[in-house]
């Protein structure tokens, strides 16, 4: 089953590759339309995250081709906010912050449930990504491959626009959140990947720096101990947990994209 996964990816890798990718700008065109007509404010949002870089330097970060620079460290923000562990290149992920907005104007961020049928993290809450393959130039491509295979999202409808801080999960897998926007929501149909995942929902960002329906425990961790955030989204007759790295992430990512931390503390107190 690994081998003929590998195989459809390899194939998938292929058919991206056969013809030279288009420039940034002649790429950005397309989606410069879609802003115009779905609305000005995602618009003005990728401008103002395409200026967003993670704090510290040693940190990978996108650049203007969207491009990730590689890193030798790795801030174990699942855990802790200082702490570094060396990672093996071979031994990454990435995942998708897609952004999009709802009908009421709100900006809202898709999620899927792991299958029931996974080895690791089944049925839990999660965003669409994945590890990368040896063939993926870099953490953007993973996401938006990952996101392809799961979800059924074509990247040319994504506009990525930053990464965010590594975080190191459980599993000393060294996972980047890229953020894309969605311009277009309509013109996704999503396509689920059975054996991946169970359902995709989405949910309103910014309830991810509010106290409403938020909790957090102190968990122990490698040694030290560490917050995690725990999130009950309720939408029609669905209650969904989202917690833990998924959690942590969307925490950073609504802190970013409006501009103020959360109602809540992000991490233990340092002593």
């Amino acid at each position: 089953m690994r081998r003929l996964r590998t195989a459809v990816r390899k194939a998938w890798y292929s058919a991206m590759s056969a013809s030279p990718p288009p420039s940034p700008r002649q790429s950005s065109l397309p989606k410069l339309a879609m802003y115009d007509r779905r609305g000005r404010r995602l618009q003005i949002l990728a401008q103002q995250l395409r200026h967003y870089r993670p704090s510290d330097p040693d940190e990978p970060v996108l650049d203007d081709r969207e491009k990730v620079s590689s890193t030798t460290v790795l801030p174990d923000s699942s855990a802790s906010d200082d702490i570094r562990r060396p990672t093996p290149a071979s031994v990454r992920a990435a995942v998708l912050v897609c952004i999009f907005e709802g009908d009421c104007g709100e900006l809202r961020v898709i999620l899927t449930k792991r299958s029931s049928n996974l080895s690791t993290h089944s049925g839990e809450v999660s965003l669409p990504g994945g590890k990368a393959e040896e063939f993926d130039a870099d953490d953007r491509e993973t996401a938006l491959r990952e996101a392809k295979e799961e979800i059924g999202l074509d990247p040319s409808l994504v506009t990525v626009v930053t990464n965010l801080k590594p975080f190191l999960s459980k599993h000393l897998l060294r996972v980047a959140p890229i953020i894309g926007i969605l311009p277009d929501k309509q013109s996704f149909v999503p396509l689920l990947n059975a054996s991946e995942v169970d359902e995709m929902f989405d949910a309103p960002l910014e309830m991810f720096l509010k106290e409403e329906n938020h909790r957090s425990e102190e968990w122990e961790w490698q040694g030290g101990k560490s917050l995690v955030h725990f999130f009950d989204y309720r939408t029609g007759k669905k209650t969904y947990l989202i917690w833990g790295m998924t959690a942590h992430i969307l925490i950073r990512a609504a802190s970013i994209v409006y501009k103020r931390p959360p109602a809540f503390s992000e991490y233990l107190p340092k002593l």
